[in-house]
């Protein structure tokens, strides 16, 4: 019978520790991007999209290794192939990527936000009293997806803090949400 990953074995989050490395990879570049923002928005799209690559590549990864015990381990999956979609694609096409950062990162940022409120949620449902924080954390990186997207003068302006201070939030859920998986692990 398959679960929710909150609902599964222990086997189920055994790896947990993909969270929170993908977590301090986010919280890493984004403290870089701050202290060096001048060269951040020229070197920013290959950063970004080597970034955006690794980080579908680990998606993917949790999500096959927890197809047979997660419920919905095929939206896992789908953010994985997304994220590496567009990490090739950004890859391959540096100008463009400079062109219009602010909306591919609007867009991965508002996907990866509802996914982690999603996240939060199904943490709530198991009684995870950290839930809260990354409910926050989600609800903040979901405000800056719309910023970026909404408001492209701002954006394009502001690009280089704005990224950073979104991957240091989108990193600091993953670490939440990998801490709050191990907590889990070993109480099941």
């Amino acid at each position: 019978m398959t679960t929710t990953i909150l609902d599964s074995t222990q086997k189920s989050i055994r790896n947990w520790w993909i969270s929170i490395l993908v977590g301090i990879l986010y919280v890493g570049i984004g403290v870089w991007v701050m202290q060096t923002p001048l060269e951040s928005y020229i070197s920013l799209s290959i950063i970004f999209s080597t970034f955006i690559l690794i980080s579908g590549i680990f998606q993917i990864a949790f999500a096959i290794t927890n197809k047979s015990d997660m419920k919905d381990w095929g939206w896992y999956l789908s953010g994985g192939v997304l994220d590496l979609l567009i990490g090739i694609l950004l890859l391959t096409h540096p100008l463009m990527t400079m062109a219009i950062l602010p909306l591919y990162i609007g867009f991965w940022l508002l996907f990866q936000s509802v996914l982690s409120i999603g996240l939060s949620f199904q943490l709530k449902s198991f009684g995870t009293l950290g839930w809260g924080w990354l409910f926050f954390w989600s609800i903040i990186a979901l405000l800056f997806s719309f910023l970026l997207l909404f408001n492209p003068i701002f954006a394009g302006l502001s690009i280089v803090y704005m990224t950073a201070f979104a991957l240091i939030t989108a990193g600091v859920f993953r670490i939440f949400l990998g801490i709050n998986l191990k907590k889990i692990g070993k109480k099941i």
